[in-house]
């Protein structure tokens, strides 16, 4: 049995291995604010996002560890918090807050994307994230209705002589889309050097402050736009959103290879599969394959992806978004449950790739 000492607990929690980044708890830095007090131990484990789905696993291992080394009748406190990661500390004028950028891609048009953003960006908010999203679908802007906040307009402030948009705040996340700029049946009839103005003058020209994610809603397919979002900000990462339908997969496809191309090269963290399949109101376990089945989640494995995880198509999920409030704020609804796992995988994701990195981003013009 081990004398009680900080030297000795350290020991025994550097053979617990964090699970996703493959290092152990100490070398990562993770474990903080330790105290040893006679039989007593107690420290705080900083986890790499508050969305974490193996905290429990990670402090069941810390007590075991510390078991194994100075047997079971020592008291352990495990305190567990999270800060998000990021490789973007120094990173230059553009965004300075932000830790984390990510963009929300597909292929093609009507795979719900706006509907999954919006669920995202809610459920990484109530895991305690602050949570920005840009809606970049300038010619269809949908977050405003999502949102609920149609009639809204951005505050324009000074500073130092410049003109800066402050975001729409609603439901905890900050907003910003042509939408509160465009009102009612307008339409954007836009070229593909005034859009991607528009979106440059979203990043470049808002005060959006501290985040942990800012989620860029992307129009479909490939486009100008894709390639101005990627020469004016490093993203952290994409995620694609698909259906089970083989058009829409082939179209995903196209998506994929687009972020893995010279100049552009962002990670893709991950495929998501929406309206994977419905289940009735009256029948909720009943699943029926209406598009085909398992074809985002193939379409994962076969580019070597995660897979972020399914959405079944369910009525609610329309209801929730036409009326303004996005499902996952509804917890009495099961299809909530989805879009809080997809936001843990999706955070998951993003805390792997800032610990596989080696080097910080730069505010290169183009991402290498």
């Amino acid at each position: 049995m081990q004398n009680l000492t900080n030297e000795n607990v350290l020991k025994a929690l550097s053979r617990v291995e964090e699970p996703d980044l493959k290092n152990d708890l100490v070398s990562l830095g993770m474990i903080k604010k330790l105290e040893v007090n006679g039989n007593s131990i107690r420290f705080t484990v900083q986890l790499t996002t508050p969305a974490c789905p193996l905290k429990e696993l990670i402090k069941e291992r810390c007590l075991k560890a510390l078991h194994e080394d100075f047997g079971t009748g020592i008291s352990v406190t495990v305190d567990m918090n999270a800060e998000v990661t990021s490789l973007r500390e120094n990173s230059g004028p553009v965004l300075p807050g932000v830790k984390n950028i990510v963009a929300i891609a597909s292929g093609k048009g009507g795979v719900g994307k706006s509907t999954v953003t919006s669920n995202l960006a809610l459920a990484l908010a109530r895991n305690g994230a602050k949570v920005g999203l840009i809606d970049a679908d300038i010619s269809g802007p949908s977050i405003p209705t999502m949102f609920g906040v149609e009639d809204a307009q951005p505050k324009v402030v000074v500073i130092d002589g410049k003109n800066y948009l402050v975001p729409v705040e609603r439901l905890g996340i900050k907003l910003l889309s042509i939408g509160f700029l465009a009102h009612g049946d307008t339409a954007v009839v836009w070229r593909g050097p005034m859009m991607s103005s528009a979106l440059k003058q979203f990043i470049m020209d808002c005060q959006w402050g501290e985040l942990d994610y800012l989620l860029i809603d992307l129009p479909p397919g490939t486009s100008d736009i894709h390639l101005t979002l990627v020469q004016t900000v490093p993203l952290t990462g994409v995620v694609v959103v698909t259906t089970p339908q083989r058009v829409a997969l082939a179209d995903a496809v196209k998506a994929i290879s687009m972020f893995g191309q010279t100049p552009i090269k962002v990670p893709v963290l991950g495929v998501v599969e929406n309206m994977a399949y419905f289940s009735p109101p009256e029948l909720p376990e009943n699943k029926y394959y209406i598009f085909g089945r398992d074809g985002g989640k193939n379409l994962a494995v076969r580019y070597g992806l995660p897979f972020l995880g399914e959405v079944p198509l369910v009525q609610s999920v329309r209801e929730a978004g036409d009326g303004g409030v996005p499902i996952v704020m509804h917890e009495d609804e099961p299809i909530s449950k989805a879009f809080s796992e997809l936001a843990q995988n999706v955070a998951q994701q993003v805390a792997i790739k800032n610990a596989q990195l080696e080097t910080p981003v730069t505010e290169s013009p183009i991402l290498s």
